[in-house]
């Protein structure tokens, strides 16, 4: 028996990482992503950790998320300290994780009806 879940609430899920691809509801990303269950955005420009910013914490927040998740890559790697205490200042939520576990959370959360954005750099 095959499962589908109902596509029509308008909410974003995740359905498949693979290294180098994400796919969220029915399109497929091959570069960075900023994600929430209503707002969905590919960013191409942020290649790497060294490529978050200031200007793009302030449009994570602009989501006004209660918690963030990083997801960076194949392995767990840290952004600079500076870029999640702008977070932890706004009384949001950060956690880092590999892409693949970012995913999976985001899921789960937004399943919870918790108010999540994710970051999932590839």
């Amino acid at each position: 028996m095959r499962l589908t879940r109902d596509g029509s609430s308008g909410t974003h899920l995740i359905r498949g990482y693979t290294p180098g691809e994400l796919r969220i509801d029915d399109e497929r990303f091959q570069c960075t992503v900023l994600l929430s269950a209503t707002a969905l955005e590919a960013e191409p420009a942020i290649l790497s950790l060294d490529d978050l910013s200031e200007a793009l914490s302030q449009r994570v927040l602009a989501l006004e998320p209660e918690l963030v998740l990083l997801g960076t890559g194949a392995r767990q790697r840290f952004p600079e300290l500076s870029f999640g205490a702008r977070f932890l200042r706004a009384s949001v939520g950060f956690e880092v994780m590999d892409t693949g576990a970012a995913c999976r959370t985001f899921n789960v959360l937004v399943a919870e009806g918790r108010r999540v954005a994710a970051l999932l750099l590839l």
